[in-house]
């Protein structure tokens, strides 16, 4: 979907992409209200669901590193979670199975044996068995370390990665960070800046400011302005594209206003049969 083709209206949200690639995108999202641009970022951190390793069981684990450690860092390893709504969550009551199952979870392996000198263990080397849910390959296709191993040593365990978001546990976040920038020259004076000398020198404007007007030294505070233009870059860890992450974002928090509406909805018919009595919010 491309974004920056909407047309622009005075009286409607609207958003203009700045710059994009595999892993990140730089947008503007305008005639908004500060309060419903905040909650699309953290909407976008703590509750987009991914599918991340949430369960190790080992084998035999011979290198220096102890079990745990390494299971903290299989935790941590993104998984492509394109395909994610179609896993059922495991917290839920949906699935019938007694543990974990296809349906709810995936499995990965991983068997490595050091026959030579030293050996890298690397993300590469954990096998799905979901062809779509599975570990990310880097640019350099040498896959995220997990361990070192010399001859002699092994580890051989199985992986159970389970559907969940980012306010369980931060691994199932897609974004590794979301930059968020609104009135970039401080027009607003949200901003209050430590000066010893030169505020411009001292705090050079981000690139965001290129993209406004600079403001005049003599231009009028207006005390009833209020922040309308808010620049964001979405970096993701690799789970999901950063366009999925974007909508999937905005789903959430479209889920949680149609819940509030129906709820104060059904309160109003309530009122007004005198089921309960009437309340402010």
């Amino acid at each position: 979907m491309n974004y920056s083709n909407f047309t622009q209206n005075a009286n409607k949200p609207f958003v203009s992409i700045t710059g994009q690639d595999q892993e990140s995108i730089s947008f503007i999202l305008s005639n908004t209200d500060l309060s419903v641009a905040n909650a699309i970022r953290r909407a976008m951190i703590a509750e987009v669901t991914t599918m991340a390793i949430d369960l190790v069981e080992f084998e035999n684990n011979t290198s220096v590193l102890t079990d745990e450690f390494i299971a903290h860092r299989l935790g941590l390893i993104p998984l492509f979670s394109s395909d994610v709504d179609t896993m059922i969550p495991f917290t839920s009551r949906e699935c019938s199975c007694q543990q974990y199952c296809p349906s709810c979870s995936v499995e990965l392996h991983l068997n490595v044996k050091c026959d030579q000198e030293s050996r890298s263990v690397t993300s590469n080397d954990l096998i799905s068995v979901h062809q779509q849910i599975k570990p990310i390959t880097s640019e350099s296709d040498s896959g995220i370390l997990i361990a070192k191993l010399v001859k002699g040593q092994e580890i051989s365990l199985r992986c159970i990665a389970k559907k969940g978001i980012a306010k369980e546990h931060a691994k199932w976040s897609p974004c590794a960070a979301v930059a968020f920038e609104y009135d970039p020259h401080n027009r607003l004076r949200h901003t209050t800046y430590w000066v010893e000398d030169d505020v411009k020198s001292e705090w050079p404007v981000s690139k965001n400011g290129e993209l406004e007007e600079e403001p005049a030294e003599d231009e009028p505070f207006d005390y009833l302005a209020k922040p309308n233009k808010f620049y964001y870059n979405v970096e993701t860890t690799g789970a999901l594209k950063p366009q999925e992450a974007i909508i999937a974002g905005l789903k959430v928090l479209q889920k949680k206003l149609a819940f509030i509406k129906k709820n104060v909805e059904g309160i109003a018919e309530e009122v007004g049969t005198g089921g309960v009595e009437e309340r402010m919010f």
